[in-house]
């Protein structure tokens, strides 16, 4: 679908990684993407923060930026973005952002749930360490 319009594909696909954690087989990974900012109409790239998670160590194995440029191969050169492809993105972001807000919201509500529970069991004034058996 994306050749139809005036053949105009993904195209110069620039990446930075920062490897954090060795990949060998047979590890797994996950590789998650994030559209850095909205799309415009009058746009000819994109960029993309991508995190790569190991499944074997279940941490981040590496980071990376793509910046992914709209090229027409017809015309040798750089083309702006066709509006289903500007719309699709900014669905995209707009789906990212709501996520962010969402899951941020029970992450701080659980920080917040942790917080209470400490303060009221041993984050007290008269809180006593307890030592065990060590010290009858």
């Amino acid at each position: 679908m994306w050749d139809r319009w005036a053949n105009a594909l993904l195209g110069v696909h620039r990446t930075a990684w920062t490897t954090l954690k060795p990949i060998k087989y047979p590890d797994r990974v996950t590789v998650l993407h994030k559209l850095r900012s909205k799309p415009k109409a009058d746009t000819d790239h994109f960029i993309l923060d991508v995190l790569i998670l190991s499944e074997l160590h279940r941490r981040v194995a590496a980071r990376c930026v793509e910046d992914i440029v709209i090229y027409d191969y017809r015309a040798a050169k750089k083309s702006a973005m066709k509006p289903f492809m500007v719309e699709k993105l900014q669905q995209t972001f707009e789906l990212q952002e709501r996520a962010k807000k969402a899951y941020g919201n029970k992450a701080l509500e659980l920080v917040r749930r942790v917080q209470a529970l400490e303060k009221s069991s041993w984050d007290r004034p008269d809180a006593k360490e307890d030592l065990g058996s060590a010290n009858p």
